[in-house]
């Protein structure tokens, strides 16, 4: 569903997957045996076909990306950059040495007039996989690439603080976006002639009917809506109100009003499958930029320093930036036009606000990765082993990328047709696994292997602080009371529904960050808490020898006392009256499919039965269309919700917590909180950034927005008797898994 892509685009800062397929441990970097003739297949969900290290966006496809490109810079198991890669750099993980490697080395300096350089210098002996030596030109034209006032693929290194990038980009906007501004009634027609308006807005207006349409055949086969019913469709993706007769055009037309016609995110939020601009019939006659006023010629910040060697200018230090170092490496002579190259002219492979050359070559990659791309049909994505690869050939000569239905992983794993599949893991997979396996409940099956590694992300409560409140102020010490009310037993329950969700294979978190982070506190820290375990005196709710019940019990009691911290009329151990601003009755929206199939379903269960015991009612709303769940929250309109984040390299808390961030849904505004996230940003010490995360985070559950509730795991299920199950990385983490090491894995 397409919020859900939206969702799992929500993160703490910056996505990038830059331990893919770096070098670690064991290398073949002095080159290596040729390749098996053997195949390796891994599941994948579906492919878009935009394989392009550029164009790429779904999973699948960026792994494809991935396997036959290389990167400038890599990270490790904890997404710590690795900046010396061409010696390596050996780090200790769990207790074991891990020598990282990566095609360049990466010097940070910090200036004192406040300007950062970052200065490459490349290995080069580099090659690209049909043997065309790499040098600093081709990074050169990909940043290039990257930075146009056309791009609109994923990356986002457009957003960084690089001297000259704004001047650059400036003065210029894709004819797309101009006609979308002007309107279809516009009648200035000096950037643009009347034709295209009309072709344009006809195209877009056919893509837009076909968009919706997806939609309302989505509804229509989840039982949402009834065949035809264009208006029921709408109402179960939130966009309630349309006429009963409404057309599908109505439909787009209602989508486009209400994001106020920023067409890239409501292609992103509500598509149904595909997106807006790939139902276009010709989208590409309006990708390409229109000059609309002064514009540099170049970026400053991004300068030639020898053939191997680059430095990138920042006018500013931002903690994030160093992961945009780690950009592709892309071939020149093949995404662009070498004759259009020339450093000291400003040209860089590509007229400026023109990437259709690039563009052409989406569905069909060329890179220096371990892999070559050499087909892709039917669903299945074939790659064969790059004999130039800088660590060493691989050690499987093909592997094949197939689409696999989840319900069909396991099966393809026993006859045969899959090697290595990323179900979802639940105790139900982990007994049909055990089963297959004769009984074995180990992890290391005769017939199939598993390797658990925590998500990266966490599930969690939330509350609206606009909509739980007392009075007017949200940040009060009353509301907080209100808020921590909740909170505090909400928090008792959480270990019991998780264990009969997930079993062993999710724990309890205490702080709003998924534990794979290297900013998480430990248990063993200073300073480490139970989320909600104190009292409105601040002294602790629980002993060591309660018992469970005992423990709900004292919970209960607890929320009392901030009931009545915030205004609350509490009389013989019940509320009997809420003060203004505030209720006797909340609702909770969690979506488990109408049937509670939730991991924190359970908790919100318990809970509002130990609230009613007190006079509280907490409403349970269990909403079966995720789309619905999503809109309730973003839009501000949730008391309570649960959901997950999924996190990335960096803890940057900007996005989800400052007063400013765009999915603030929290509705958190502390002028504290802000200082902190923005002195987070503003420093590359990771002691130090930690210290000021754990600061922000008890300021957040201070507030009582949010309830963290579980860290769980993920799964890579293999074939163990057709992989070489010792073949695969020790140590596997959420950013250290097989594909970081693709080229070492052996078939049998």
């Amino acid at each position: 569903m397409g919020k859900t892509k939206k969702f799992l685009a929500l993160i703490l800062g910056l996505v990038m997957c830059l331990s893919c397929l770096a070098g670690c441990g064991n290398n073949n970097a002095d080159g290596g045996d040729a390749a098996a003739e053997k195949t390796l297949v891994v599941s994948a969900t579906g492919f878009e076909n935009k394989f392009s290290p550029f164009f790429g966006a779904s999973a699948d496809d960026m792994d494809v990306a991935d396997f036959t490109t290389l990167y400038m810079m890599y990270s490790d198991r904890v997404a710590n950059p690795v900046l010396n890669g061409i010696e390596g750099e050996t780090r200790s993980y769990n207790g074991t040495d891990y020598t990282y490697y990566g095609p360049a080395d990466i010097t940070v300096t910090e200036n004192a007039n406040g300007t950062v350089f970052y200065d490459m210098k490349m290995r080069e002996d580099l090659k690209f996989s049909d043997g065309t030596p790499i040098d600093i030109d081709d990074f050169i034209f990909s940043l290039y690439v990257l930075l146009d006032p056309t791009y609109d693929g994923s990356t986002t290194m457009y957003s960084t603080p690089i001297q000259g990038l704004e001047a650059y980009r400036s003065g210029m906007d894709t004819l797309f976006n101009l006609l979308v501004k002007a309107g279809a009634d516009n009648t200035d027609f000096t950037l643009w002639d009347e034709a295209t308006q009309t072709a344009f807005w006809a195209d877009l207006n056919q893509a837009g009917e076909k968009f919706a349409q997806e939609i309302v055949d989505y509804c229509v086969a989840a039982g949402y809506a009834e065949e035809g019913n264009v208006a029921a469709a709408a109402e179960a993706w939130a966009f309630a109100g349309l006429p009963a007769d409404a057309t599908a055009a109505d439909f787009f037309a209602r989508m486009c009003e209400d994001y106020a016609w920023d067409l890239a995110t409501l292609s992103s939020t509500e598509s149904a499958g595909s997106g807006l601009t790939d139902l276009m019939e010709d989208y590409a006659a309006y990708s390409h930029g229109v000059q609309t006023g002064e514009s540099a010629a170049n970026i400053t910040g991004i300068q030639r320093t020898g053939d191997y060697s680059v430095r990138i200018v920042a006018e500013e230090l931002d903690a994030t930036m160093i992961y945009q170092m780690g950009q592709p490496i892309a071939p020149l002579h093949y995404y662009g036009d070498e004759a259009q190259y020339d450093y000291e002219n400003n040209k860089f492979g590509f007229p400026k606000g023109d990437l259709s050359i690039i563009r052409d070559k989406t569905t069909k990659p060329l890179g220096a990765g371990p892999y070559m791309f050499k087909e892709a049909a039917n669903g299945v994505v074939y790659l064969e082993a790059n004999p130039n690869y800088y660590l060493g050939e691989a050690k499987t000569k093909f592997v094949n990328m197939i689409e696999t239905k989840e319900a069909d992983m396991l099966n393809g794993l026993t006859t045969g047709t899959v090697d290595i599949a990323t179900p979802s893991y639940t105790t139900e997979l982990r007994n049909q696994i055990t089963e297959l396996n004769g009984g074995d409940d180990s992890f290391d099956g005769k017939v199939i292997t598993t390797k658990l590694i925590d998500y990266r992300g966490y599930g969690y409560i939330g509350i609206c602080a606009d909509n739980v409140k007392v009075g007017d102020d949200a940040g009060s010490d009353a509301s907080k009371a209100l808020r921590k009310a909740f909170g505090t037993v909400l928090a008792a329950y959480r270990a019991e529904g998780v264990d009969s969700y997930y079993g062993d294979t999710a724990s309890i978190i205490n702080y709003p960050i998924s534990n794979t982070s290297w900013a998480a506190p430990q248990i063993t820290d200073d300073g480490y808490t139970v989320a909600y375990s104190v009292d409105v005196e601040g002294n602790p709710i629980y002993t060591a020898d309660m018992t469970t019940e005992q423990k709900y019990e004292a919970a209960l009691n607890a929320a009392l006392g901030y009931f009545e911290a915030a205004g609350y009329t509490v009389a013989d151990g019940k509320v009997t009256a809420a003060p203004q601003g505030a209720k006797l009755e909340y609702t909770v929206n969690i979506g488990a499919n109408g049937n509670g199939d939730h991991p924190t379903f359970l908790i919100l269960k318990n809970a509002a039965d130990a609230f009613a015991k007190i006079g509280i009612t907490l409403t349970v709303n269990d909403i079966a269309v995720t789309a619905d769940l999503f809109a309730s929250y973003q839009t501000g309109v949730a008391e309570m919700w649960c959901a997950a984040w999924q996190s990335s390299n960096d803890p940057d808390m900007f996005q989800l917590y400052h007063s400013t961030g765009s999915t603030n849904y929290y509705r958190v505004l502390d002028e504290d909180l802000d200082t902190l996230i923005m002195d987070a940003r503003q420093s590359t010490d990771q002691s130090y950034r930690k210290g000021l995360y754990k600061a922000a985070m008890e300021i957040i559950m201070d507030w009582g927005v949010e309830i963290p509730v579980y860290q769980r795991s993920d799964a890579y299920v293999v074939s163990t008797e057709r992989v070489d199950v010792n073949s695969l990385p020790t140590d596997m983490t959420p950013y250290w898994n097989w594909k970081s090491e693709l080229y070492n894995i052996v078939v049998k």
